[in-house]
């Protein structure tokens, strides 16, 4: 019994759920330090990307998925495909349902998806702290009637409260084995990406409906400056689809582009633990999100 309780876990868990229900903003939550992009805005994660929570008897990494939508564009579908593939390969599935919206047909939807794997499903109630402890209660009987889930809790990331326990109940569905990933490591996502991900998010706030699921970043350049070890070059492209969006991103004389430079540098400084030169152009690039050739540069 003494062996047992010493053995070592380790493992994969993915978070599912419909557009904006917390997955990102819960895996930053349970990694302990921001790894993914969070936004008011339905479909804001476009990545399958991984967050590792290291302890000293088990290692969890932990894979945020873009939400599970109703594709309008091949874009759409192909971060539904993401998200299936997923899925379908890790160990245990944590099923997100916002506390503070009624359970939808997504919802239902997803459900009825996940009941034919044969992994273990976490039911989390994500957002508990936006709605009223019966609000919550209900949403918890509401979202057991989905499916027969391994478990089901309320967890609030903003506060805190069932991360812990969410984590340990992730943990214990977690095949014996040693770690995945070197101690310390908190993500494997190449630096570009988060970069790129960080002007997104920047970019993101405070925009019109509209413009969210018509951006892309890309990092063309990132280097260290010549003659300086303290200082890093980097060169983005922003892209959208028409020229009036390019207005948005860009804002009257520019205001608006050069906020989105100061708020993601500020991120990506913390990143990279070093000073960053962030140089940002906006590119319209017409119908990017249904070309396939557009979408394979822009890394889809």
């Amino acid at each position: 019994m003494e062996r047992m309780a010493l053995e070592h876990r380790s493992g994969f868990a993915c978070l599912v759920g419909r557009p904006n229900a917390g997955k990102t903003t819960l895996t930053n939550a349970l990694v302990g330090r921001k790894i993914g992009i969070t936004s008011t805005r339905p479909q804001t994660t476009r990545h399958a990307i991984r967050g590792i929570v290291h302890r000293p008897d088990s290692q969890l990494v932990l894979v945020d998925t873009p939400g599970l939508h109703k594709p309008r564009t091949v874009l759409g579908r192909r971060l539904n495909d993401i998200v299936r593939a997923t899925w379908s390969q890790v160990d245990v599935v944590a099923f997100c349902v916002p506390a503070d919206q009624k359970v939808g047909p997504g919802d239902r939807y997803i459900a009825a998806e996940l009941a034919q794997l044969r992994t273990p499903i976490v039911a989390v109630v994500t957002k508990s702290d936006l709605a009223r402890r019966d609000l919550v209660a209900g949403q918890l009987v509401a979202t057991s009637n989905l499916g027969d889930f391994a478990e089901i809790i309320p967890v609030s990331a903003y506060t805190g409260e069932g991360v812990e326990l969410l984590s340990d109940l992730l943990i214990q569905r977690l095949p014996p084995g040693p770690a995945l990933y070197p101690d310390g490591q908190l993500t494997d996502e190449p630096e570009l990406v988060l970069v790129a991900e960080f002007i997104r998010e920047a970019a993101l706030e405070g925009v019109r409906d509209e413009l969210p699921h018509s951006l892309a970043v890309t990092v063309e350049e990132m280097k260290a400056r010549e003659g300086r070890d303290d200082l890093v070059d980097i060169y983005a492209l922003l892209y959208v689809e028409r020229a009036s969006q390019k207005g948005i991103v860009l804002g009257k004389n520019g205001a608006r582009i050069k906020a989105v430079g100061t708020a993601a540098r500020q991120q990506i400084e913390a990143l990279l633990g070093i000073r960053v030169y962030l140089d940002l152009h906006v590119k319209v690039l017409p119908g990017w999100q249904n070309d396939p050739k557009h979408l394979g540069r822009l890394g889809f």
